[in-house]
């Protein structure tokens, strides 16, 4: 066993982890860890963008497709600082070197995917994950007072009377770590892991949930889980490929095995799953199929290479023919009860991205809104433990060759 000290330990490096790194003083010492490799993260597989608020008047539209899509279960206040943040967010992600796609005339571009009333959602292709959390990496990476580890998996906290002291960790040849720390962030993402079929990474075993239903640490709504309408039905065994939300935003359609269409597509995501999942029972099949059949080439090209690609593989050529589909799940809007700070009911716990419930999503998610709620709540657990700083003190005499 091996005893290391900081200021803040993070378990996680996707989007929620890493943005609350940058945004804690450079003077705290800050630990992260991976349970696998920096890739291996869910953050890195989100496909359709990012909200925003594009202005004042898409205020009340925005705020109701939030609601709605939640079936009005969300935290008011939740939604409403989501909202708010959201411009700021995306302003602070350019300054971090996110290229979004634009106009011609140099202005970002919007598109739309399912329950939203207007097009309010900034991308990159259909990598938008991967473009943001390989920038905001690279800015951890140039933090002095931040070490990162990978293939090193959260087990447990440290606790003392009912605060959090930071968390017990195994790396991957075995070493247990003790590792102390004023503040402890849960980033650890979602629960697709458990499931047969899931567009998530297999490492996402709600490990955050599991340790703090152990140390009674509230958690909420744990069985709001949302099923994506739209991953690509595969024989092969593995992470199920999702296809993007915003396919079906540019104009992809669905069809049944008669070739013809039976819902809306832009409905919420549970209505279009429950609909497809209804048709395959009255169809007897075990897939339907979604069409880009008026989807213009270029826009496959510009705003979908990665799902052209990858379909490829699959030999489906889906600006010639239907690709197959089958929802599976997705999402996870559940998890540790949070405040908006993104305190959990210990202190000197925080919880933020998947891992957490801050009531923003409410019974399911709107499409593009994980990446902003994730960042919002990122910047909110920061600015909360830099507000609280009594106690690191404790800690600072103990920085030694091993320490972070």
């Amino acid at each position: 066993m091996k005893n290391l000290y900081c200021d803040v330990v993070i378990a996680g490096c996707g989007v929620a982890g890493l943005f609350t790194a940058l945004h804690l003083p450079e003077d705290k010492k800050i630990l992260m860890l991976s349970k696998g490799d920096f890739e291996s993260c869910d953050s890195m597989l989100a496909q359709g963008g990012i909200c925003m608020l594009r202005n004042e008047a898409d205020y009340e539209p925005f705020y109701e497709d939030t609601m709605k899509a939640g079936h009005y279960e969300n935290r008011a206040e939740s939604v409403d600082l989501m909202i708010r943040k959201s411009q700021r967010v995306i302003d602070q992600l350019v300054s971090y070197g996110v290229e979004f796609n634009r106009n011609v005339d140099g202005s970002l571009a919007f598109t739309r995917e399912g329950a939203h009333s207007a097009p309010r959602i900034c991308y990159h292709k259909d990598i938008t994950g991967k473009e943001i959390t390989t920038k905001l990496l690279a800015q951890v990476r140039d933090l002095s007072n931040v070490t990162l580890m990978e293939y090193t998996t959260m087990t447990d906290i440290l606790t003392d009377r009912r605060s959090c002291k930071g968390m017990i960790a195994k790396t991957a040849s075995g070493e247990v770590l003790h590792i102390h720390a004023a503040d402890t962030v849960m980033a650890t993402g979602g629960i697709g892991g458990l499931y047969a079929h899931s567009t998530n990474f297999p490492l996402l075993t709600g490990d955050a949930c599991s340790i703090a239903k152990k140390h009674n640490v509230e958690l909420e709504h744990m069985d709001y889980v949302q099923i994506h309408p739209t991953s690509l039905y595969s024989t092969r065994p593995g992470r199920s490929f999702l296809i993007s939300e915003s396919a079906r935003g540019e104009g992809a359609i669905l069809l049944n095995h008669r070739g013809e269409r039976f819902i809306d597509e832009l409905q919420p995501r549970d209505v279009v799953a429950n609909g497809i999942l209804a048709e395959m029972e009255k169809e007897k099949v075990d897939h339907e199929w979604l069409s880009f059949e008026n989807v213009s080439v270029q826009t496959i090209d510009e705003h979908f290479p990665n799902i052209y690609q990858q379909c490829l593989k699959e030999g489906y050529d889906l600006k010639k023919e239907p690709i197959p589909i089958v929802p599976a799940q997705h999402y996870f809007m559940g998890g540790v009860h949070v405040d908006q700070n993104s305190q959990t009911t210990m202190e000197h716990l925080y919880a933020v991205g998947e891992t957490s419930c801050n009531g923003v999503h409410g019974k399911n998610r709107l499409a593009s809104n994980s990446l902003l709620e994730s960042l919002v709540f990122a910047e909110q657990a920061a600015s909360s433990i830099t507000a609280n700083e009594k106690g690191t003190e404790d800690y600072e005499s103990n920085y030694h060759a091993a320490c972070c």
